[in-house]
């Protein structure tokens, strides 16, 4: 039988029939708990030889915070404290630092991701918060977004793509976004993104404007010395040259379906990691190229969870996956 505390008025009826002379059989009887939970009950949460609903139910809260405190295993432990506080402020999510412990770390105490999240969200983490992807004090749902529409000439759907990069069984099928400057600003700076679906390896460029030949040009440009087979892109306006693209890099492009962003994921979850340097709002000609590669050489040197907590650098470069000798 699945376990159920106690609630205010089964703890009002047992108060009421106790001092009516009910014997606890009887009490579990009328309540439909067994005889056990009801003397457990009684027994743990009564004060002075007297059961008061009020206090019982303070008793059994009590009890439940004290029984195991949140954050408990990271407390005990400074050196594994210090570690988690460390990966957070060098950017690193839960995810990271745990994988991080098991295969690489392994004298620091291993604690799941689900351990961090559970220390971060009591209150002895709730001032690392902020170090976190998205700054949350606490889980929040997530929103599925929908993108604006826009009809682009010789568009092939995604529905075509090759079943290497749709199951991620082959490396060089890349995805391609730009993340722009915040309305308010009246910037119209951009930032080209493309990533590896399988390597997760990334690269980044700022543009001007987000003019078809310029971003088509940034894509060219960034994709010259890598082993590639496709590029997936959105609707926006910003892609209407994706044949120069092709022809270029003679590789096949495709597009997601109308309102559907998430079918390139992996890139829409690269931007949100870049959001942790260039918060959304911001006027992309505050940051400069260098500030850029900082951010670039973040992404590619940080480890993995779904890729064994390797860096994409290092997938990379154990794969022969760049053309040029001296890669980026």
């Amino acid at each position: 039988m699945q376990y159920r505390h106690f609630t205010d008025s089964e703890r009002s009826e047992i108060s009421i029939l106790l001092r009516r002379g009910y014997s606890h059989r009887s009490i579990a009887e009328a309540l439909g708990r067994s005889q056990p939970s009801i003397s457990r009950e009684i027994r743990r949460n009564s004060a002075k030889d007297r059961y008061d609903p009020r206090s019982a139910k303070v008793k059994a809260r009590v009890r439940r915070t004290h029984s195991k405190y949140q954050g408990m295993k990271v407390r005990e432990r400074s050196d594994l404290e210090q570690y988690i506080i460390a990966g957070l402020k060098d950017h690193k999510t839960p995810e990271e630092i745990s994988g991080r412990i098991k295969e690489i770390d392994t004298h620091i105490s291993y604690i799941s991701a689900k351990g961090i999240y559970k220390w971060l969200y009591s209150a002895f983490g709730q001032q690392y918060c902020q170090l976190l992807p998205k700054k949350r004090y606490r889980p929040k749902k997530r929103r599925r977004k929908k993108t604006k529409r826009v009809m682009i000439p010789n568009r092939i759907g995604i529905e075509k793509r090759h079943e290497g990069a749709n199951n991620r069984s082959r490396y060089g099928h890349f995805e391609t976004d730009t993340m722009v400057s915040g309305k308010k600003t009246g910037s119209k700076a951009a930032l080209t993104v493309i990533h590896d679906r399988k390597a997760r390896y990334t690269r980044l460029r700022k543009i001007p404007n987000l003019k078809p030949s310029v971003n088509a040009e940034a894509i060219t440009k960034m994709s010259k010395d890598l082993r590639r087979l496709s590029i997936t892109h959105d609707n926006g306006i910003e892609n209407r040259n994706h044949k120069d693209v092709a022809v270029s890099l003679s590789v096949k492009t495709f597009f997601c379906n109308p309102y559907s962003s998430w079918e390139k994921g992996s890139v829409e979850n690269t931007i949100g990691r870049i959001r942790r340097f260039i918060p959304k709002g911001a006027d992309l000609n505050d940051y400069s190229d260098e500030e850029i590669q900082r951010i670039e050489d973040w992404l590619n040197h940080t480890p993995r969870k779904c890729l064994g907590y390797k860096t994409p650098y290092e997938i990379m470069i154990e794969n022969l996956l760049f053309v040029s000798p001296n890669p980026a």
